[in-house]
């Protein structure tokens, strides 16, 4: 890719090519061993002799920005990071209180999808172990799509590969009791993006979004990131207190099947009267299942999906939790009302996704390797919760009441009253230790709630587990008074 040499300014040509390429290597545009365009060659993009772009690079040469290369070229200096002002990024012409603004909202969103750092004790939430991905089937899968050289010369459908749209119809029927069709799914860049279509075709700035109290934060960001009035309904242990709606909510957002990140399930008569609410107030239901396919106890309820008889209810799943997150897939079942405008925003947000990638899952889901996947990381992420579950009925129990939970790769537990101890204390104390926990208070909208833990054991051995928990333990004892 070609620098950009400006000749605006002041000064005569040679001095105007000198500070810009002499500036692109202070604020980082221009890296060490970065390698400029030969002479001749900058002199005929830039409509001027060859000596005046040479005068400047000896000038920069001499300075220490450039060295000449006997047979390969001119390059930018590898000591002239140490000449450099800035830190690798250019810096603002315009003050960051100036200029554009983000409407209301934006500047106070606090939820980012970046890398969070790992320890050598990770209890963190909603990672899968990645070393449990079949990477070589995978790998099969890829290079036999591209060598089928089938894909489509233009844009393809925004819906979706249609051999994943109906390989998930396929597998949400026959694993969760979700009856749909192919024309009733859409593939999404993860859940997160269905969640933010959902919102485009359904809410209007201003209205009222119900949302679980505590709940899953990028969900509620994302309702309000689309002027949504967010409202935090609390949960008991039968899920999402419906008496406490309120009257005016377009859209309610549940976790019916494993309640984050509490871990309940919604109880049969909670979920009937969550329908009736919904017929009743012209409201419609997102309905997130993020991670029932690994269930350790119980027999699955119904979903909220399969009881809709009003057409009332968006399904919403994901890949990230069974797969990888960095494969970036996830669906949403619509109404049929909503296929069409769903389709459509899809179109929009991005055109569609990544034709190969969604071929290969397609294959992968029809020969039966995602469910030979879920059955076997499903004995591996067994044998680390029940190692989990042991250490909080044992050296955690003195500080720690478990919530019961059957399914899903995190487990919540309530301090127990009177210790004196916060989460938030723990948890740093924990990481100074090389445990990494998430307080539950990072999930609450208002302060003032339950306080506990919430420990995923996604990323964890089972044989780190019991040493991660002593240490989790001793943490407790550290900050606890007396």
């Amino acid at each position: 890719m070609e620098f950009h040499v400006s000749l605006d300014g002041r000064g005569d040509l040679v001095a105007r090519i000198y500070r810009s390429l002499r500036d692109g290597v202070r604020d980082g545009r221009l890296r060490p061993g970065d390698r400029l365009p030969p002479s001749r060659e900058l002199a005929r993009t830039l409509d001027v002799s060859r000596g005046t772009v040479a005068t400047a690079y000896e000038r920069l040469t001499a300075e220490g920005f450039l060295e000449g290369r006997v047979g390969a070229g001119t390059f930018v200096a590898a000591g002239a990071a140490g000449l450099a002002a800035g830190t690798g990024a250019a810096a603002p012409s315009v003050p960051r209180d100036e200029g554009l603004r983000p409407r209301p909202g934006w500047d106070d969103a606090a939820w980012s999808p970046g890398p969070r750092a790992a320890a050598r004790y990770d209890f963190r939430v909603g990672v899968p172990d990645a070393r449990l991905f079949p990477y070589d089937t995978w790998r099969r899968l890829i290079a036999a799509q591209w060598r089928r050289g089938r894909e489509p010369a233009g844009y393809a459908d925004p819906a979706g590969h249609p051999d994943l749209r109906a390989a998930v119809a396929r597998y949400v029927g026959y694993a969760r009791s979700v009856l749909a069709g192919a024309d009733d799914v859409v593939v999404t860049s993860g859940a997160q993006q269905a969640l933010d279509l959902v919102a485009r075709v359904l809410l209007a700035p201003g209205d009222v979004v119900a949302v679980e109290e505590p709940g899953y934060p990028p969900a509620r960001e994302a309702f309000a990131a689309h002027g949504a009035r967010v409202v935090s309904v609390p949960v008991d242990g039968d899920g999402l207190v419906v008496s406490r709606l309120p009257a005016e909510a377009r859209l309610v957002y549940v976790t019916p099947s494993h309640q984050f990140p509490l871990g309940v399930a919604m109880s049969l008569p909670r979920r009937l009267e969550l329908l009736a609410w919904a017929g009743a107030h012209d409201a419609g239901i997102v309905e997130d299942d993020y991670d029932s396919e690994y269930r350790f106890a119980d027999r699955p309820l119904e979903p909220l999906h399969g009881l809709d008889a009003g057409g009332r209810v968006v399904y919403v799943g994901t890949f990230s939790k069974t797969l990888l997150p960095g494969l970036r897939l996830g669906f949403v079942v619509v109404p049929p009302g909503l296929g069409r405008a769903v389709r459509t925003a899809r179109g929009l947000a991005d055109g569609h996704g990544p034709v190969a990638t969604e071929a290969a899952l397609a294959r992968f889901m029809d020969e039966g390797l995602l469910a030979r996947h879920i059955r076997r990381t499903g004995k591996v992420y067994g044998e680390r919760r029940s190692a989990l579950l042991a250490g909080l009925d044992g050296a955690l129990a003195p500080y720690l009441e478990r919530v019961p939970s059957a399914a899903g790769l995190h487990v919540c537990a309530l301090l127990r009253s009177g210790d004196g101890a916060t989460a938030e204390a723990v948890a740093g104390r924990a990481r100074a230790g090389g445990v990494l926990v998430e307080p539950l208070g990072r999930y609450q909208a208002r302060a003032g709630g339950r306080d506990g833990l919430v420990l995923g054991y996604g990323a964890i051995d089972a044989a780190d587990v019991p040493a991660g928990l002593d240490r989790l333990a001793a943490a407790f004892r550290a900050v606890t008074p007396g």
